[in-house]
């Protein structure tokens, strides 16, 4: 089986004409002068590059106080630079540092508590939004998009996780050195332009996808119920309280703290030359001074000592989400998970759908996962179903359980076994298949893991997984004391009377 992945991936990668080559022998390696690694796969199909700009940095590298400052420079890093984006940045420059003067003078009146002078801090804020508007003359709005649309740039965007921040595009292959110029400079020379009109803009993010959305406050509970200490129980969008008062001078410390060429990852794909690129990286992000060291997270999850349960009232249609705490990919227990996660619920055949919503017919939909919310740190296989009215949430959850017993006692078959890898080299390939999910692919284990080279690995330690391993990790981990239970219940109206609700 494994000659016959490693073939296949051999067939994807290779160009027409040329004999087939494995994975790990067409990606091109490269550590740049001060630290920044570089991974390269050379396919001349199609004139098309895809690049990914991976930072080793999310919400765990966040502390209380200042949640949500990841995602928060993720939006300013589409602001521009020094260079784009602005018409006069020595004046613009002025007047941006007036604006963090005056923030910080209501930073401090607020600190006061209930001391603070609420009509001072009306007249700063005022004050500040008079100098944002003498700013914006200054602005050239979307310069940086605009540039990568009118030279052909697809899928140009950005996302925030636990573990990582990633910046992507796809670019005609003569681009190459527009790409190299505008991103170098967005990574050496960022700006924190508009940066509280973008706050507002996250807010409203926020709003939307957790506030007046069911299913985000749901997992929001959920995260914030199962993790006690570890950063992995805050929000990337940040707790509202958190992202209201960040300033734009906190966000550049945050960026010259974690966002270095020693914690950077770009993974180019496509047509190209490697040794005539590398000269090229070398004189635009080589320049880029070399930073300290990120600080790690120290903050470890304590064993969980008992069942933790929660609800969330909401007017939507009950929800249930089950978490069971788990080491971090580097585990050799965490294949075992992969391949309960398969078992349970890849595809219509697995465990969890035939019998819940085919068989019994108590559920609409039911998933399972493994790694929630990510994957360097401890973290949560997850359990996620909506049952069909007119059933509860306690009869899916009571089935969800007959099932992992059933999984500890009895294991899985041969058979079961086999279509878990079959899937898994199916979903690998599909993966590999294009420019951008390979880049992907390359720069995110480089990024989590620390070697590109572990979705090769890990593939191989879950087809060594057998039936007594499942039913030891299931034994080992799937317990009532290790076990987070949310649901999203319907919210009751209630009156009350003399100090009672009824």
């Amino acid at each position: 089986m494994k000659k016959w992945i490693i073939f296949v991936i051999a067939i994807i990668l290779a160009p027409p004409g040329v004999s087939a080559q494995s994975l790990a022998d067409r990606v091109i390696e490269h550590t740049l002068s001060n630290g920044l690694r570089v991974l390269m796969v050379e396919r001349h199909q199609v004139p098309t590059i895809s690049f990914q700009i991976m930072y080793r940095v999310g919400g765990a590298n966040e502390v209380n106080g200042k949640t949500g400052i990841a995602h928060l420079y993720e939006h300013m890093a589409f602001k521009g630079t020094e260079k784009i984006g602005t018409n006069n940045y020595s004046e613009e420059k002025k007047v941006l540092a007036q604006i963090e003067r005056v923030n910080e003078s209501i930073i401090q009146e607020q600190r006061k508590g209930i001391r603070a002078d609420a009509e001072r801090i009306a007249a700063l804020t005022r004050q500040r939004e008079t100098l944002q508007e003498e700013a914006r003359q200054y602005v050239i709005p979307n310069e940086l998009a605009e540039i990568y649309d009118r030279n052909g740039a697809v899928g140009f965007n950005a996302s925030t996780g636990k573990d990582f921040t990633n910046y992507i595009v796809s670019f005609p292959a003569n681009r190459l050195p527009l790409w190299i110029a505008m991103e170098s400079d967005r990574m050496a020379n960022p700006v924190m332009r508009e940066f509280y009109k973008e706050r507002d803009v996250v807010m409203e993010e926020r709003r939307r996808s957790v506030e007046t959305n069911p299913g985000g406050k749901l997992y929001e509970t959920f995260l914030a119920t199962a993790f006690s200490a570890h950063p992995y129980g805050n929000p990337i969008l940040g707790w509202p309280s958190d992202e209201q008062n960040l300033s734009a001078t906190e966000t550049a410390e945050f960026f010259k703290t974690y966002y270095g060429p020693s914690n950077t990852v770009i993974s180019m794909v496509g047509d190209f030359k490697a040794d005539a690129v590398l000269p090229l990286l070398e004189a635009a992000f080589g320049k880029i001074p070399a930073a300290p060291v990120p600080p790690r997270v120290i903050t470890e999850e304590p064993p969980q000592r008992g069942e933790k349960r929660a609800e969330v009232e909401d007017e939507a249609n009950p929800q249930l989400m089950i978490g069971y705490h788990k080491p971090n990919l580097h585990h050799p227990d965490d294949p075992v998970f992969d391949v309960i996660d398969s078992l349970l619920s890849m595809g219509r055949t697995a465990r969890l759908y035939k019998k819940l919503v085919v068989e019994k017919k108590i559920a609409v939909s039911i998933s399972a996962r493994s790694g929630s919310p990510g994957a360097r740190f401890a973290n949560l296989f997850t359990i996620s179903a909506t049952p069909r009215a007119p059933h509860t949430t306690r009869e899916v959850e009571a089935a969800i359980y007959e099932e992992l017993e059933r999984l500890r006692t009895e294991g899985p078959t041969q058979m079961e076994l086999e279509k878990v890898i079959t899937n898994i080299d199916a979903s690998l390939i599909r993966s590999l298949r294009s420019n951008s999910g390979l880049a992907s692919q390359l720069a995110y284990f480089e990024t989590v893991a620390g070697d590109w080279r572990y979705t090769l690995r890990n593939r191989d330690a879950i087809a060594k997984v057998t039936a007594e391993d499942v039913k030891r990790v299931v034994r080992t981990y799937f317990k009532k004391k290790n076990r987070t239970v949310v649901t999203l219940v319907q919210q009751e109206n209630q009156t009350v009377v003399q100090g009672e609700s009824r």
